[in-house]
């Protein structure tokens, strides 16, 4: 029923606004006064482009001519056409239909905009579903879980940018600004941000984040073998239930498809019973990834981490799964949370030397520039430095917070030996070198 009466109402208003026309009536068209105002233009353009001197006098007479002869051509012509014309109707001692030609112009438009509509609503009804309710498209199905909240990539730039002003070598900072660079250019990896990424990978060639955007880059260079190369690798190395496989997988597939290229069928490993069940991405939720732009996908990611937390809320024994969510956190550039996942993994267990450089760098990854680190900062930074003595972040962040508290010496002792750690062209050299001069170190 809404569906007639939806009918009724668009030839009702394609009628109303039809009415008009069909009542104008056509001016009859002279071919002749046509052809001789164009005739007329030329002769004129003639005349300015001799005046002008771009054009001999011999050759504008010629034109000239040939100009005339075409108006006089047209004028014996239409004078043919009217002859013709009279002596037809003498002949047939009728005159000829006069607005044939002019009913058909009158009727046709009108006729064409009533039959369009109609054809399109035909096809609606035939193919479409008027009965499906309309629903936002974060309702639409369990297989596209909707974002909590929106990126900020101007915040994300504005805090790698501060990051890199201090320490220019920065992975962290250099990939958090080759993703927001990209997010920014609406998931195009840029020049700038291709370069941010390169100078990241060697400190960080494990970094999901940037295995992700260097492999984008090659996929929309059109080098789509080694981008499918580089997410497949990408994907062996991610824990079974890592947030980022779903946008990862589908992208796998979207470019391997567009390039077409045939994935090899990869044999299933054993199940087994890991301490978090998290559940496994279906082919449903993949394709879903895969129609997002950048910025969305990073945010069902994060709606996928924010689920994988509160699902260890009601687990909280599981250790694994508070190091996956710490290092999920930590991907994303949520510091705060990181740091926090980690302690409770921690508790559980105490951390290795690698999980605690980690939980280290996601505490001084909070720091303002020239801040003092927090307590609990410092006793992950004193685990680590005892596990590691030579570990650079260690020695700079506890000798930050010896001068702090007055102990200039054990300040210098660990910056001096950072500072014979440094090659001879790191950044930091001349801003380590003033720190220690300042602190009295010479």
């Amino acid at each position: 029923m809404l569906e007639f009466l939806l009918a009724l109402l668009t030839t009702a208003t394609v009628a109303a606004l039809l009415w008009p026309l069909l009542r104008m009536r056509l001016p009859a068209r002279d071919r002749l006064s046509g052809e001789l105002a164009i005739y007329r233009d030329q002769l004129a353009e003639l005349e300015r482009e001799r005046e002008a001197g771009t054009l001999k006098p011999a050759e504008a007479a010629a034109a000239r001519t040939e100009i005339e002869r075409r108006m006089l051509a047209a004028g014996d012509a239409a004078a043919g056409d009217a002859a013709a014309g009279s002596a037809s109707g003498t002949t047939k001692g009728t005159a000829k239909a006069p607005g044939a030609s002019d009913a058909v112009q009158k009727w046709l438009p009108p006729a064409l905009s009533l039959c369009v509509p109609l054809l399109a609503l035909g096809l609606y009804l035939q193919v479409g579903r008027p009965g499906l309710p309309a629903a936002p498209f974060a309702d639409r199905g369990t297989e596209q879980p909707a974002p909590s909240r929106q990126l900020d990539v101007a915040g994300l730039l504005a805090e790698a940018r501060a990051r890199l002003a201090q320490d220019p070598n920065d992975a962290e900072a250099l990939a958090a600004l080759g993703e927001g660079l990209t997010l920014e250019a609406g998931g195009t990896v840029t020049q700038p941000a291709l370069e941010a990424l390169q100078r990241a990978l060697p400190a960080r060639p494990d970094d999901a984040r940037i295995l992700y955007y260097l492999g984008l880059h090659e996929a929309q260079s059109g080098d789509s073998k080694a981008a499918i190369a580089r997410w497949r690798d990408l994907e062996a190395s991610s824990p079974p239930d890592a947030p980022w496989l779903p946008m990862l997988r589908a992208e796998i597939a979207r470019v391997a498809k567009a390039a077409g290229i045939e994935l090899p069928q990869t044999a299933q490993p054993p199940t087994q019973a890991p301490q978090s069940a998290t559940p496994q991405p279906s082919r449903e939720q993949q394709e879903a990834m895969a129609q997002l732009t950048p910025e969305q996908r990073q945010q069902a990611i994060r709606s996928m981490v924010e689920g994988l937390a509160a699902r260890l809320a009601d687990a909280p024994q599981d250790r694994a799964g508070w190091l996956r969510l710490a290092n999920a956190w930590k991907v994303l550039g949520e510091n705060a949370n990181a740091a926090d996942a980690y302690g409770r993994a921690d508790t559980l267990a105490p951390v290795d030397a690698r999980i605690l450089a980690d939980w280290a760098e996601a505490h001084v990854r909070q720091l303002a520039p020239g801040a003092v680190p927090s307590a609990q900062a410092v006793a992950v930074l004193e685990r680590l430095e005892k596990a590691e003595p030579r570990n650079a972040l260690a020695l700079f962040y506890l000798g930050v917070a010896a001068e702090a508290a007055g102990n200039k010496p054990a300040a210098l002792q660990r910056w001096k030996t950072l500072l014979a750690l440094l090659p001879a062209d790191a950044p930091i050299r001349g801003m380590l070198e003033e720190r220690i001069k300042a602190a009295g170190g010479g």
